[in-house]
């Protein structure tokens, strides 16, 4: 089939999605001879669209994983922004080192639901959003290496005239979400946790302006709504003035970095 446009569909707090979901789309685009075109569902203005895609468009929808599923406060808005027409799509899930669990399948089960055809589907390590520790560098060049080598496998799936859906498992229930465990192997509760405003702010407002969940108020810079974790503001601060201080987030922290630095493996399906 004649695939005309490479689409780039991503949710990244944190930039580490959208890194790995433009590295394939672009080595897919060079190999199809295709346009290439990004979309960012992150910010919560960019989610008032609806994104439709057609035939000849290839998509690459991206997201990261939060405690073994799609993020979910944003798999209601995934499937309500997404329309394909018989649209070929590969859905990647980023993973930060610790486990994909069952988000690869949710993503899989949503864009079918949405009209997309899925052709291939990754789960790719990253590093995680708590800790530069915890799958440091990742995605590396040996990641960057295995996505190109998807990248091709897909190009040969589309090259055929005729593409049967990709098989997987669409009937056992999704598993639960992952309950986040303290040093001690005891529940993390942190369910409410809220960054925390240092007094070295400078009021730039960028923590604001890069919430995703559009949370921070821009007056007060105080979380006013939900928190999902996702350290954009943590990590966008240029004066690093914001940071969670609830024991059990940094139990759990410290129990990632001591049992999830070991490298993980990248998941392919074709």
């Amino acid at each position: 089939m004649k695939i005309n446009r490479v689409c780039t569909v991503f949710f990244s707090p944190t930039g580490g999605t959208k890194r790995v979901a433009c590295a394939l789309a672009e080595q897919l685009a060079a190999l199809l001879g295709a346009a290439e075109e990004h979309f960012s569902l992150t910010l919560p203005e960019d989610r008032q669209k609806t994104l439709c895609f057609q035939e000849d468009d290839l998509v690459v929808a991206a997201s990261p994983v939060y405690a073994g599923r799609l993020p979910n406060k944003l798999a209601p808005e995934y499937a309500r922004i997404l329309r394909g027409h018989h649209t070929p799509v590969v859905p990647l899930c980023v993973f930060g080192n610790r486990s994909p669990g069952d988000a690869l399948r949710e993503w899989l089960l949503l864009v079918e639901n949405g009209g997309f055809v899925p052709v291939a589907a990754a789960s790719i390590a990253c590093r995680h959003a708590f800790s530069d520790e915890i799958g440091a560098g990742r995605p590396d060049k040996e990641d960057l290496a295995e996505l190109c080598a998807f990248a091709r496998s897909i190009a040969q799936i589309l090259a055929q005239p005729d593409i049967d859906p990709l098989d997987y498992d669409r009937e056992t229930p999704l598993a639960p979400y992952y309950t986040p465990l303290k040093t001690d192997g005891t529940p993390a509760k942190f369910l409410k946790a809220k960054p925390v405003l240092l007094e070295n702010c400078t009021r730039c407002g960028l923590c604001a302006d890069q919430c995703p969940m559009g949370s921070i108020e821009r007056e007060t810079l105080l979380v006013s709504g939900v928190c999902i974790k996702c350290q954009s503001c943590v990590r966008v601060c240029p004066s690093h003035a914001l940071r969670f201080e609830d024991p059990d987030f940094l139990s759990h922290v410290a129990m990632l970095r001591e049992h999830c630095t070991a490298r993980a493996e990248n998941t392919f399906l074709l």
